[in-house]
């Protein structure tokens, strides 16, 4: 399948400071890449610099084989949608709609049966004789969409589309935009610093961090086997539990000893990661530190550990203990009994395990 994005070797200042260093990125038609990363990462500067929005310093930007060199936003055959939505105040929601088709030079009829097309997809057929504003903050994204969808581009991009509206809303919206994916089948790329927004809506993530790439995956590959502690502690809610830990050798695998204040250290067997070095940060998920009990397999290990807080999130209870100096976040079964103060069996689960490098931060295993 042909790629329909390139960026290669792109690098972005401003003045002396570079905000982009080395993006390498691309994605094949009818992806859904997202760009994620904290505030100030780059993500939506590597957005603009897409849209011709931002010159770029080094590098290249092609479109459906086209190289982006000296063109234009509005011949880059992209369609953006912004976390400000854009819209004409003065204009109804059918005239904003329409008016870039206007603009290029469409004929009424065309425009009117795009216009219908995208206001059912989008379901804002009842308010194309409003204005924005007498609009809702999700109805507004649906219009700025809809604008969007009526030009059939080659690429949409989304800057944050999502970043203004309440949590119901939002979620609301990302279904929206799943949906409008999977019926459409284009090629957007999305920029958001939600890394829930990313993990349930990409084919294809890439988490940034400082003008640079941390990691391109799909999102079970992000989550599952993250490259680095960075990577590993941005992506999830909650993180993912980091604890140093020492290993000793024998002759029956790996032995995990994880340092505990005032007691033993919480011993734990690896006998399928060989060759790790004699220092680790231990990467576990919190869904894979259970009550005792309620996890089997070959790989679950128990440890008794006391018990510091309790957190009830609904169908989940949370459990908090202190491994290696950390807090460690535990996901429990709803009804668990825990209480704090307690002294519990954890199982831990090492079919799941990551292992990084204390100094370097790299994935070991």
């Amino acid at each position: 399948m042909a790629h329909i994005l390139e960026v290669r070797n792109l690098v972005k200042n401003y003045g002396s400071v570079e905000i982009l260093k080395d993006i390498n990125v691309s994605i094949e038609s009818g992806e859904f890449l997202v760009l994620v990363g904290p505030s100030g990462c780059g993500k939506s500067t590597l957005l603009n610099c897409i849209a011709g929005l931002e010159p770029i310093n080094a590098g290249e930007i092609i479109i459906a084989g086209r190289n982006m060199k000296g063109v234009s936003p509005k011949d880059r055959d992209i369609a953006m949608v912004f976390q400000s939505y854009a819209l004409y105040p003065t204009m109804t929601v059918a005239r904003n709609i329409t008016f870039g088709m206007k603009v290029r030079g469409v004929d009424a009829a065309t425009q009117q049966a795009k216009l219908a097309e995208v206001a059912r997809q989008l379901q804002i057929e009842p308010l194309l004789n409003r204005r924005p504003g007498q609009l809702s903050g999700g109805q507004r994204q649906r219009v700025a969409m809809g604008r969007a969808l009526v030009r059939d581009p080659k690429l949409f991009l989304f800057d944050e589309p999502l970043s203004n509206l309440d949590a119901k809303l939002r979620v609301e919206m990302r279904i929206e935009i799943k949906r409008l994916h999977q019926d459409l089948g284009a090629s957007m790329v999305y920029v958001t610093h939600d890394q829930i927004e990313a993990m349930t809506l990409a084919t294809k993530i890439v988490v940034m961090k400082d003008g640079q790439v941390q990691q391109i995956g799909t999102p079970s590959e992000i989550y599952n086997r993250p490259a680095n502690l960075f990577v590993a502690d941005f992506m999830g809610s909650p993180a993912m539990n980091l604890l140093p830990a020492r290993t000793i050798r024998n002759g029956s695998g790996t032995q995990i000893e994880i340092a505990r204040d005032g007691e033993e250290p919480l011993i734990l067997r690896d006998h399928w990661s060989p060759d790790l070095p004699e220092k680790v940060i231990m990467g576990l998920r919190p869904e894979d530190i259970a009550e005792a009990g309620y996890r089997s397999g070959e790989k679950v290990q128990t440890a008794t550990c006391k018990v510091e807080l309790v957190e009830l999130a609904g169908a989940d209870t949370y459990v908090v203990s202190r491994l290696g100096g950390k807090e460690v976040t535990a996901r429990f079964h709803a009804e668990t009994q825990a209480r704090p103060g307690q002294s519990l069996e954890f199982a831990f689960d090492l079919a799941k395990v990551s292992y990084f490098d204390p100094d370097t931060g790299q994935r070991l295993n």
